[in-house]
């Protein structure tokens, strides 16, 4: 028996053995085993609650910070559809905006909107519901800021609703449970004139593109500073990286980017594993220089290829 013969029937689309190296920015890795697009939140959370539990379940979002080994993802890869992206504004400084919308178009709209403090997501690579999840953020801003709710469905299918409080939020982390998938969120911000948000959002994308290779085969930073904005002396991931000789070193196809230290890139060539052994390779050389443990903020899912 299949594993899709043990998934119970969706209004939304199965696909058995299904590519995801170009649902991600990395533009590498596997197939997913099963990859479950949902109708609407109803769909995904009849088809949690009826999944075997055995079966493992794996959100797939933008993929702007998702390494996606080579050996593919075993079980089921659930990938948020249009009617997940919508946004909408519910009061004079409030909008709903789905989790498989992009974090720059949600910027974008706010500003339309005149709803001034969501700038920064126009600096944010993905979307909503991993910036729910990471408590993504740039220039001093992070998604705990602005966040008044957010909606979710667990693996038993149930729906949550949960305040920034009840997140446990710190320096990109959050306390949700892992098998949480976010649907949905509520912002709030303040009143501005339309103009001035986007020159504030002009100026964000104009320092992004000076300082990091976004129009590179790249994730978002592959690693967190050691220390969280603000510390004092605080210890960042790009220098140590480049301290450690890793700038530009390649292993296969990817390399540390030599603009930014801190980005992961593809040169078009690599695999998931060239890509995991670079970061790897930093992290150890790190450690033993300085005793100091980087932590992937990049996630990586899925198996390495044995074959």
């Amino acid at each position: 028996m299949s594993l899709a013969d043990r998934l119970p029937s969706v209004r939304g689309k199965l696909i058995e053995n299904a590519p995801l190296a170009d649902m991600t920015w990395l533009r590498v890795g596997g197939p997913a085993e099963v990859l479950f697009l949902p109708a609407d939140e109803a769909d995904l959370a009849n088809f949690l609650a009826e999944t075997p539990n055995d079966i493992p379940v794996h959100i797939l979002g933008a993929g702007s910070n998702t390494l996606v080994r080579d050996g593919g993802v075993p079980g089921v890869v659930v990938r948020l559809t249009a009617p997940f992206g919508k946004v909408e504004r519910i009061s004079e400084n409030r909008l709903r905006a789905g989790a498989a919308a992009l974090d720059k178009k949600v910027a974008q709209f706010a500003a339309r909107a005149g709803i001034a403090g969501l700038e920064f997501f126009t600096g944010v690579p993905g979307a909503i519901g991993g910036a729910i999840r990471m408590n993504a953020g740039c220039y001093g801003t992070e998604t705990c800021d602005v966040l008044v709710e957010a909606a979710a469905v667990d693996r038993l299918g149930r729906r949550i609703v949960v305040t920034p409080d009840e997140l446990g939020y710190a320096y990109r982390h959050s306390e949700a449970p892992e098998d949480w998938i976010f649907t949905q969120a509520v912002f709030e911000g303040r009143a501005d004139d339309p103009d001035a948000i986007s020159s504030r959002m002009d100026e964000i994308t104009a320092r992004r593109e000076q300082t990091q290779p976004i129009r590179e085969k790249t994730s978002g930073s592959t690693f967190k500073n050691p220390d969280p904005p603000g510390a004092p002396d605080q210890r960042k991931a790009w220098k140590l990286i480049d301290q450690t000789g890793w700038r530009g070193k390649p292993i296969g196809g990817a390399r540390f980017s030599e603009q930014h230290a801190n980005f992961l890139i593809n040169d078009g060539t690599a695999s998931a594993a060239d890509l995991e052994a670079v970061g790897e390779g930093a992290r150890a050389d790190i450690k033993a220089a300085t005793g100091i443990d980087l932590h992937w903020e990049v996630r990586r899912i899925g198996v390495e290829n044995k074959a």
